[in-house]
């Protein structure tokens, strides 16, 4: 089963939408393979846009936090909350219809309270110079670790509603 079987694109992306207006976190629904299954962007700060406009940035940071944190959340069967290695906040919940895998809503680009993007870190893998990074930092809100679960049962209350009709 894919997620199509389930809504249109365009019913996905309408979520994404729902997601990113309550949250301001940029919002994706991916498939199982980890890849974007719509084309709403909306970015959450401008940082993440300048990190994801390298190849390295896209590759070694977000597609890698991706992957990491979408597995825990399918291996785990439940939605995961973690920091990137960049240090902003990234959360999964899976999507499973029966026991078959068929995706995730992934939603990041706040930094947690007690959290801070790694400058360091961003320019050693972007090249992006240090005071671009600092400067862009200023941008990333900060969410509450309370706000994040909270989000994410909305997420999970939304894909009932959905697999609810499968």
């Amino acid at each position: 089963m894919e997620l199509t079987d389930i809504l249109p694109l365009e019913q996905w992306k309408t979520l994404e939408k729902e997601i990113n207006e309550k949250s301001g976190l940029d919002v994706n629904v991916f498939n199982p393979s980890g890849y974007r299954i719509t084309d709403f962007k909306n970015w959450a700060n401008q940082l993440c846009p300048a990190i994801k406009d390298t190849s390295k940035g896209q590759s070694f940071i977000c597609a890698v936090a991706h992957m990491n944190i979408s597995t825990m959340a399918k291996q785990s069967g439940k939605p995961v909350i973690e920091e990137c290695d960049a240090g902003l906040m990234k959360l999964v919940v899976p999507i499973f219809v029966k026991e078959e895998f068929i995706g995730a809503i992934g939603a990041c680009g706040h930094v947690l309270d007690d959290g801070e993007a790694d400058e360091f870190l961003i320019n050693k893998i972007t090249d992006i110079p240090e005071e671009t990074v600092a400067s862009l930092g200023k941008t990333i809100p900060r969410i509450p670790m309370e706000k994040a679960e909270a989000l994410v049962e909305y997420i999970k209350t939304k894909l009932e509603e959905i697999l609810s009709r499968v």
